[in-house]
């Protein structure tokens, strides 16, 4: 704020002019976004909400209505979708403010000592005034729900690995992108030493914990410290994968919190990746010279069934060969025309971007992916971890 003196010796304020403080006002409100991006913001957040509230509209509507009929009874059902979501206290609140906003604006008059006087009642209003009272306690929940959830997202930063380690003959890149603040994908590389440094690994893990946020996310944490405790014991891979689906099934609620996983073992020495599929999508392995192979073997996801047995794999990795382990999230994604990304895409990303590093294929990928989605709600986490075989 400019300021000048004048002859008195006195400083005066120059008033801002209307249109700036507007202008400051606006930009304070939008946070510099264009009308075109809060658009895009609305829309996506519109359909994350619909489809909150539309499954629980879906789930209770009968078949056979007329469409007069289900019409009624789809307008009743996302009412009560959207009014059971609310507290007690804060139902009556809504109901109070629905009520009022359909009375008429009314008033009475009374006399008191020769003099008349009108009284108005506004309901309109005080609707108003409840709505409001009613939005700062949402929102009070909300801010106090965010900050919980991202100390949750620090705290989930923290299991997760940081910069891809140096592994000998192989380059990796790894990336996540959660469909909510936590995710329920877990990603990890990590060596896991042998009794002789010829029986050194290194672990490879993807997973994708069934559900998303909070849930999913608690259970991410289970899975990362169960694989990390039981991986210090000397056994083998296959041994490994059965102490961690029977810690599992201890939790899962009658196998209804299962977890996908590719669980592998690199041998840094003879270039050889034991793995495991449990239940997840499988990976592809693009050799040098062209050729396709998917890694199928394992078993059920882990904490469906205690005594279920896995089997095991190996393949041995020349220089050239890539690795693309990835959630379903990468190949469902789907765009605005509700088509999926699918695998055909990403075979042909790989093809495109064999001659280059992983994290720069990394890079390629995950911008064609954003391409090909566009403004579409992400609705489920996506991760992919991406291995390159090289000369020593």
């Amino acid at each position: 704020m400019a300021t000048a003196s004048p002859p008195g010796g006195q400083p005066s304020t120059e008033r801002v002019p209307f249109s700036v403080r507007l202008k400051n006002f606006w930009r304070r409100v939008t946070e510099g976004l264009e009308l075109s991006q809060l658009w895009s913001q609305f829309e996506s957040e519109a359909r994350t909400s619909y489809r909150l509230y539309s499954r629980d509209v879906e789930a209770k509507t009968p078949e056979g209505l007329t469409t007069r009929g289900r019409r009624i009874h789809v307008v009743k059902e996302f009412f009560w979708a959207v009014f059971e979501k609310l507290s007690p206290a804060r139902r009556v609140l809504l109901l109070l403010a629905l009520v009022l906003l359909v009375i008429p604006h009314g008033g009475f008059e009374y006399s008191r000592e020769g003099h008349v006087y009108a009284v108005e009642f506004d309901p309109h209003f005080w609707a108003g005034l409840l709505l409001l009272l009613l939005l700062m306690l949402e929102i009070a929940d909300r801010v106090v729900m965010k900050r919980d959830l991202q100390i949750a997202r620090e705290i989930q930063t923290w299991l997760l690995p940081g910069a891809p380690p140096q592994i000998p003959g192989l380059a990796v890149a790894y990336a996540t992108r959660p469909a909510n603040t936590v995710a329920g994908d877990y990603y990890d590389v990590f060596p896991r030493p042998g009794r002789t440094n010829e029986e050194n690994r290194v672990v490879l893990a993807v997973a994708d914990v069934a559900g998303k946020s909070i849930p999913a996310a608690m259970l991410m944490a289970t899975f990362q410290a169960s694989l990390k405790t039981l991986s210090t014991a000397q056994v083998a891979l296959t041994e490994l994968a059965s102490n961690m689906n029977r810690y599992a099934c201890s939790n899962s609620q009658g196998g209804l919190r299962f977890t996908t996983a590719f669980l592998a073992e690199y041998d840094p020495i003879r270039r050889t990746v034991d793995y495991i599929n449990a239940g997840h999508n499988n990976p592809i392995l693009r050799r040098a010279g062209g050729q396709i192979e998917r890694l199928d073997v394992g078993g059920l996801p882990i904490g469906i069934q205690p005594e279920v047995k896995y089997e095991s794999a190996t393949v041995t990795l020349a220089p050239g060969d890539w690795l693309v382990i990835f959630t379903d999230g990468l190949v469902e994604a789907e765009n605005a025309r509700q088509e999926e990304y699918g695998e055909p895409r990403l075979f042909s990303a790989i093809e495109a971007g064999k001659s280059l590093e992983p994290g720069e294929m990394l890079k390629r990928l995950m911008a064609e992916l954003d391409l090909f989605v566009g403004n579409t709600p992400q609705h489920d986490d996506v991760t992919c971890m991406l291995l390159k075989a090289e000369s020593f």
